[in-house]
């Protein structure tokens, strides 16, 4: 791998910023919402310490950012690029939360748009993995021009095995 999961990335209105051990407070004060787990796998991580192992995987996966909107300074939420595979010459995107306040705002489309763009020079296809019930983001996914292609049991950090689709975007069919 030549490049970096895990860079500064902005546009206008937001940054994604590598996460850090230090932003375990202002991430938990979005997280600790249970609204904002409802659809997820794992509805419990608005327990603290069931998020402090969420964000333990998050750390170790190297690949996580905070999500910053630029002209409050508010943290906004998370998500992350990993299990790049040279074999497929791809990468996943994914564990992305949002509090229920950046809901309805259009921002997770420009989010991932500015991740995809950045990952697309690198890597030809890029994977989802979409809780079975998360409903929210199966439609955003297919609205990007995601195609469900599997499921997949799926262990996350610590956490019970669950049902996941497998989403993909092909970098030919990004524009």
């Amino acid at each position: 791998m030549d490049f970096s999961i895990q860079p500064i990335l902005e546009n206008q209105e937001y940054q994604l910023i590598p996460l850090q051990q230090g932003d375990f407070e202002s991430l938990y004060e979005v997280a600790s919402d249970p609204k904002v787990w409802e659809q997820h796998p794992n509805k419990d991580r608005y327990q603290r310490e069931v998020f402090e192992n969420f964000f333990k995987g998050a750390i170790e996966s190297k690949g996580a950012f905070k999500i910053i909107d630029k002209s409050s300074g508010d943290v906004l939420g998370s998500t992350r690029y990993y299990d790049f595979d040279e074999n497929k010459n791809g990468i996943f995107v994914g564990y992305t939360f949002y509090g229920t306040k950046s809901w309805g705002k259009g921002i997770n489309p420009k989010i991932k748009k500015l991740m995809l763009d950045y990952i697309f020079q690198f890597v030809d296809k890029v994977f989802f993995h979409i809780g079975k019930e998360n409903f929210r983001s199966q439609i955003a996914l297919g609205r990007l021009g995601g195609e469900k292609i599997a499921e997949e049991e799926v262990a996350y950090f610590g956490e019970p095995t669950r049902t996941n689709f497998v989403y993909e975007i092909k970098k030919e069919n990004w524009s």
